[in-house]
């Protein structure tokens, strides 16, 4: 299903350690169907800003409105990979008017008070990408190559410790109002939704959405990497899909 270019603009932003460059593959199949969409980079994770580790959500939750304000403060789409839910969620609470639909990716939003990482010491300033072997015991590599694994490994930006620290601070119940789309990769649609029903901490806001689709893309923790052209498909075909 192609989305004319008049459509809502579709904002890609990545998880930990990435920036737009992520997205390139994604990028190439949505533009060839004529889809408006950009990625962008998180403020924190450009490796040329000099004060990026000093960064916080707040940072990064201004940047994304910022993002939307300049094509026009029109209604968007948010596509949020992994650690990309903690400040989609905290737009999504500010101004859930700009947002017209979030596509979660292998992630979710987060619950009010959500601290990623809340044992990171106060003085580690960030936190590198870990070497593989530990990566692949909390996130699935299926579908990754090995040329893939060494563009992560050279591009990949350290996490600001600021951004791990922060506790999400949530007030507005109009956020559950936006309708959602979970794209369920390394853990299964099923699974999931038995997570919800069990009230796991990960996936306790989902039960509190108002309009949820969930779609299985089965492969690994990345997969604008392993499975590019289905991703762009189904980021896509969730522009045209009924609230």
């Amino acid at each position: 299903m192609t989305t004319a270019t008049n459509g809502p603009t579709i904002i890609l932003i990545a998880g930990h350690w990435l920036g737009a460059w992520a997205w390139d593959e994604v990028l190439e199949h949505l533009k060839t169907k004529g889809t408006r969409a950009i990625a962008m980079t998180l403020p924190g994770l450009d490796g040329n800003d000099p004060e990026r580790a000093a960064k916080t959500l707040n940072d990064q939750a201004d940047a994304i409105l910022g993002v939307i304000s300049q094509h026009g403060n029109q209604p968007a789409i948010l596509v949020a990979h992994s650690g990309a839910n903690a400040p989609v969620s905290l737009v999504l609470d500010r101004h859930p008017d700009l947002v017209r639909r979030v596509v979660w990716v292998d992630s979710g939003p987060v619950a009010a008070g959500s601290v990623f990482a809340p044992d990171f010491p106060d003085d580690a300033h960030e936190l590198p990408l870990p070497s593989f072997d530990v990566l692949a015991q909390q996130a699935s590599l299926e579908g990754l190559s090995e040329e893939v694994l060494e563009r992560f490994q050279a591009l990949a930006v350290p996490e600001p410790g600021p951004v791990l620290r922060q506790p999400v601070e949530l007030t507005n119940e109009a956020r559950r109002n936006v309708p959602t789309v979970l794209v369920c990769c390394s853990i299964s649609s099923e699974q999931v939704m038995e997570l919800v029903r069990a009230g796991h901490p990960m996936f306790a806001e989902v039960a509190n959405l108002e309009h949820l689709n969930v779609i299985d893309l089965p492969t690994g923790h990345w997969p604008m990497w392993s499975r590019p052209r289905d991703l762009a498909e189904l980021i896509d075909s969730a522009t045209s899909l009924d609230s």
